[in-house]
């Protein structure tokens, strides 16, 4: 099936109203390339799995880009799109070039195009993340996971992700009991066995996460330590376990809490991400009223790590 990708370069202001206009027509979703984005600096410590491409984006402004099927509608629908977004001008908002440019696509270069920007990418002292289509020689001391990033979950580079995997390396003996909640691909459960857990629990809600996170596991040949299975938080889950970990939301931590210091060992540790700073100080306060300690917390851009030791 052919598509036809209609890129609208405007302005930052214009993009809330155009992306509405767009969804309005029939656009399934929308795709931003911001240039202030690409210039944006971050954190850069271990490297990059995905290399934005210069040539995405235009020289100032933003692109607002929607994919459409190409089909007798179509011309139709695109001078519909014309009309509603020279009708904004009559509220004062700011067009900048408003230029509407179309790309024909086929569908399955469309479906794999997106995999030319990620790379191999070393996370922490020890782990590089190596997507499964590529080739890469790893040096004796490196650990890999690979991973084949698909439409349900990420490339395991998070910020979130990425402070759990740290915070593991360092917390992890070998021989431990490790529960891995809200698993979503599995990485953080193939990390734990490949530091040298003796026995992996993760469990997620969402079907797809947890056929997702089999597949994964298998393919890391870590089947061996890790079991998946569906579970709410740690509901049915008696311990004792050496650790948990949960990359969640803030939210979702601070409604398990009280149940993870009763499945955690004494002295065991608890670590927690998926919080944004503004959180933090909640979250820091349900583990204390818990009976946790803060051992450490990790930041990198607006996201935090907790760890925390069960007194």
């Amino acid at each position: 099936m052919k598509w036809s990708e209609i890129s609208i370069h405007t302005t930052q202001e214009a993009v809330e109203p155009i992306s509405h206009i767009l969804h309005e027509m029939g656009a399934s979703g929308v795709s931003i390339a911001d240039i202030e984005d690409f210039k944006k600096e971050r954190e850069n410590v271990f490297g990059e799995i995905y290399a934005l491409d210069r040539n995405d984006y235009p020289e100032e402004g933003v692109l607002v880009k929607a994919y459409f099927p190409v089909n007798d509608e179509l011309d139709q629908t695109v001078e519909s799109i014309r009309v509603a977004v020279d009708s904004l001008k009559l509220y004062d908002i700011d067009l900048g070039a408003n230029t509407i440019t179309l790309h024909e696509v086929n569908e399955e270069d469309w479906a794999t195009s997106w995999k030319k920007y990620y790379h191999p990418v070393k996370v922490s002292n020890t782990f590089t993340i190596v997507p499964t289509w590529e080739t890469y020689d790893a040096e004796p001391e490196e650990r890999i996971i690979e991973l084949d990033p698909g439409m349900a979950f990420g490339t395991g580079t998070h910020p979130t992700t990425v402070m759990c995997i740290r915070a593991l390396e360092k917390a992890i003996r070998p021989g431990d009991h490790v529960i891995d909640v809200g698993t979503g691909s599995g990485i953080l459960s193939i990390a734990a066995a490949k530091l040298g857990a003796a026995k992996v629990e993760a469990y997620d809600l969402d079907y797809v996460a947890v056929e997702s996170a089999k597949s994964n596991v298998t393919l890391n040949n870590t089947e061996h330590v890790v079991t998946v299975g569906q579970g709410n938080l740690l509901q049915g889950i008696a311990g004792p376990v050496d650790l948990i970990v949960a990359n969640l939301l803030a939210d979702i931590i601070l409604l398990f809490v009280e149940d993870a210091a009763k499945v955690i060992k004494p002295s065991g540790l608890f670590i927690t991400s998926g919080i944004i700073q503004t959180k933090q100080k909640e979250v820091e306060h349900a583990l204390i009223q818990a009976g946790f300690t803060v051992e450490e917390v990790l930041n990198i851009e607006d996201w935090v790590a907790i760890v925390a030791r069960n007194k």
